[in-house]
């Protein structure tokens, strides 16, 4: 199983995003999304619901707990 940061990468590589694209798109900072794909800092329970909605994935997938991004 991934962890956050490579399900990150993963799925903004598979979209052809740009981190910017990313960020703005959920209201984040570029540097502060850029921390979430580095794995130097870990996202709130209301920004992984963000990026979940905006990925369109669930929770568990984007965590690493399931390998399954539709799983609810």
């Amino acid at each position: 199983m991934s962890n956050l940061n490579e399900r990150l990468i993963e799925l903004r590589n598979k979209n052809n995003l740009l981190q910017k694209d990313v960020a703005q798109a959920t209201d984040l900072s570029i540097v502060g999304y850029q921390r979430y794909e580095y794995g130097t800092r870990k996202p709130t329970s209301d920004i992984i619901i963000k990026l979940c909605n905006y990925f369109n994935v669930s929770a568990d997938y984007l965590l690493g707990l399931s390998d399954d991004p539709t799983r609810h």
